[in-house]
């Protein structure tokens, strides 16, 4: 039986809401959006301090690649699929097909779009910048409305730094 651990949780206001960060000293287990206003934590554990700094420079569009150490729960294929999915470029998409044949087996996209949409670390592991084959904004457990705010803040940040 699995030993559960004691996660320490801040949270940080975001233009979508508030994410709630969890984690301990062996990385960061999980980021969540979550629609309930809870105040930006003051006190952050050392552990958890560089995650909570990336997302607030993200969302001031100061970062495009996250580096922090993550320790997402997740069954082996789903790491799998969270990994392929971090080398999305900021700014870029890929479809749920293209990714699918990316890890080798193009008939795994409902297996795919199933790890997808179990990611627990929003924004840091980008499933937002998975569309479907013809373009369209498709599922994510954040609501298509941050879906679309979050490409548009990728691909805004993106033409700002050309110059």
């Amino acid at each position: 039986m699995k030993k559960t651990k004691k996660l320490n949780q801040i949270f940080l206001k975001t233009p979508l809401g508030t994410a709630r960060i969890s984690g301990d000293e062996e990385g960061i287990s999980s980021i969540q959006i979550l629609d309930e206003k809870i105040p930006t934590s003051t006190e952050i554990p050392d552990f958890l301090r560089l995650a909570f700094q990336q997302l607030n420079d993200y969302f001031n569009g100061e970062l495009k690649e996250f580096s922090l150490k993550l320790n997402p729960d997740g069954t082996e294929f789903q790491q799998k699929v969270w990994k392929a999915l971090n080398q999305i470029p900021f700014g870029k998409t890929c479809s749920y097909l293209e990714l699918s044949k990316k890890l080798g087996d193009e008939k795994a996209i409902r297996a795919v779009a199933s790890a997808n949409g179990k990611n627990p670390l929003w924004v840091v592991i980008p499933c937002h910048r998975i569309i479907g084959s013809d373009g369209s904004l498709t599922g994510y457990a954040g609501g298509l409305a941050r879906k679309q705010w979050l490409l548009n803040h990728e691909k805004n940040t993106t033409q700002l730094s050309m110059f």
